[in-house]
């Protein structure tokens, strides 16, 4: 007998991973699932689909359930993240042009300094500089004017936001309309290899746990179907240990580029789920384990400390500083409770809390939890400061 049919809408990028998974491993057919994937062309279109009710769940920018609920963004719609999909995962690039300026100027390339590097485009740039990011409420945007905001003496360059499907994102470099841009693989690495961009540093420089991808939920549906939104959990979870485990990266690799879902090689694939990204064409690819995560430390965990610290970042680009009711909403759109009652019987290490502070550990550190065995990684942000909500 064939399970509930559950359309969710995605967009084809490497951290879909997960719900692809989930599919093609069978955990969610194991939930009593039928999970139809249904890939989107761009975030917007995925947007319009979930509110007029074509999809019930989907892989989301971890902005866009705030963006849906407040209605700035589309059709009002609530959606909350019961799950997290993937932390980390944007890179930072430039066009050849801005780099070699840079170089110029006396760059040399450090991906683990987001500051002296952005410091460097800015004074590069003879123009006012155009930043490519896939969609408006979206971490990549989120992360790039926390650096500009946050890096100390930055020249006074112009610069303005531009939004493109992430697809689209490399043909941009190539015909020169962006000279930054903010995107997730594997399309930085189609950027390197087809219009001769060259990648900055990865977004886990400017945060190193910053929320990227969550699985949006349209809430009205969820009321109604408490028992599947439960069963796509368990089956994501399942799908996302086993992504967390070294061995079974090369068959997770294989899986995603023979699957009809993504539509990319295992050379575009690789880079993101090893690590082993290329920032340039004859240069040697970087070595950054948490390029992109899906397990390890509670990444899953929807903490209402990520969706507080997206509110404010969200209140800020618009002109809404110190909003706290906008703080508030992100903290709710976020759901560790759902994320609990659905995963209690599972083999989840569920936290002791809801909310943590951002931003305040270098190392990794044990914390509390149902089984005692949680250990949380790293999650400073570039410029040492921390973020605090009071929920």
């Amino acid at each position: 007998m064939s399970g509930s049919v559950l359309n969710c809408g995605y967009v084809p990028l490497v951290d879909s991973a997960p719900l692809i998974l989930a599919k093609e491993l069978g955990f969610a057919r194991d939930a009593g699932i039928e999970l139809n994937l249904l890939k989107q062309p761009s975030w917007a279109a995925l947007r319009d689909l979930m509110a007029l009710g074509h999809l019930e769940v989907a892989h989301m920018l971890s902005p866009l359930p705030l963006a849906m609920t407040m209605g700035w963004s589309g059709a009002q719609t609530n959606v909350h993240a019961p799950f997290v999909l993937s932390v980390n995962g944007t890179i930072v690039g430039a066009g050849r042009d801005l780099v070699d300026r840079m170089v110029l100027a006396g760059w040399q390339a450090d991906a683990s300094s987001p500051a002296d590097t952005i410091r460097a485009v800015f004074a590069a740039s003879q123009r006012p500089i155009r930043v490519g990011v896939p969609f408006p409420y979206s971490m990549h945007r989120l992360l790039f004017e926390y650096l500009v905001r946050g890096t100390p003496d930055l020249p006074e360059t112009p610069w303005q936001i531009i939004t493109m499907p992430p697809p689209l994102m490399a043909q941009a470099v190539a015909a020169g309309e962006v000279d930054v841009f903010c995107v997730g693989e594997p399309w930085g690495s189609v950027a390197v290899q087809t219009a001769g961009a060259e990648l900055l540093f990865p977004g886990s420089a400017i945060w190193a746990h910053a929320p990227e991808k969550v699985l949006g939920v349209r809430t009205s549906w969820a009321l109604e179907h408490p028992d599947i939104e439960a069963g796509l959990l368990r089956a994501l979870y399942r799908a996302a240990a086993w992504l967390g485990k070294a061995q079974n990266i090369p068959l997770a690799i294989e899986i995603l580029a023979k699957s009809q879902h993504l539509d990319l090689s295992e050379q575009l694939i690789e880079p993101a789920l090893t690590g082993a990204v290329v920032p340039a064409i004859g240069r040697a690819p970087w070595d950054c384990p948490d390029f992109v995560k899906f397990h390890q430390g509670a990444t899953t965990f929807p903490w209402r400390s990520l969706g507080a610290w997206i509110g404010t970042q969200c209140a800020q680009l618009r002109g809404e500083e110190g909003n706290s009711s906008v703080n508030l909403a992100g903290a709710q759109c976020f759901r560790p409770d759902l994320y609990r009652a659905h995963l209690e019987e599972s083999e989840a290490d569920l936290p002791g809390a809801s909310a943590k502070i951002e931003g305040v550990l270098t190392n990794p550190t044990a914390v509390a939890s149902k089984r005692g065995e949680l250990i949380l990684g790293p999650d400073a942000f570039f410029d040492g400061e921390t973020f605090d909500f009071e929920l």
